[in-house]
C-alpha cells in the first residue's frame, strides 16, 4: 500500500511567521470505535488555527487522522487528544479543532477544543463599511 495510518504528524516551516493568518482544514472522513460497544463513530474534524513557526503537513495529517479508524474513544477524549498532539507538533499561536459526530441513537454530538498561546493576543476584528 503507498500510504498506511500513521500517529506521526509532519510539519514544515511557516512561509509567512511574521503575519496572523488563519488556516481552516476539514477533515470529512474521520473515524474510531465507540469503546462501549465497538461500533464505529464517523465524524467531520473542522481544524483551524494560526500557525506560528511552524504548519501541518497535509498528507501527515491525513494519515494521522487515518490512524484512529480502529482505536476506541469517547467523542471528548479523542477530539482533546488530537487538538494536544497537534499543539504538541506546531505549537500554534491559536488552534480549535471541532469534531461533529454523526447521529448516534438519535443524538448528534459536537466537541470544541481550543488552545491559545499564554502571549498571543489575536487581531481586533476588521469591519469594512
Amino acid at each position: 500500500m503507498p500510504s498506511e495510518p500513521s500517529k506521526t504528524l509532519e510539519t514544515f516551516s511557516n512561509p509567512k511567521s511574521d503575519r496572523d493568518y488563519t488556516i481552516r482544514i476539514r477533515m470529512p472522513e474521520f473515524s474510531c470505535l465507540c469503546p462501549k460497544t465497538g461500533q464505529p463513530d464517523f465524524a467531520t474534524l473542522f481544524l483551524e488555527y494560526v500557525p506560528d513557526k511552524l504548519c501541518v503537513e497535509l498528507k501527515a495529517l491525513k494519515r494521522y487522522v487515518w490512524a484512529w479508524r480502529d482505536e476506541g474513544a469517547f467523542h471528548e477524549a479523542v477530539t482533546n487528544q488530537i487538538l494536544d498532539d497537534l499543539v504538541g507538533a506546531m505549537t500554534p499561536r491559536y488552534a480549535r479543532l471541532t469534531a461533529r459526530f454523526n447521529v448516534r441513537g438519535g443524538l448528534y454530538t459536537t466537541v470544541v477544543a481550543e488552545h491559545q498561546q499564554p502571549n498571543w493576543t489575536p487581531p481586533a476584528p476588521v469591519t469594512l463599511p
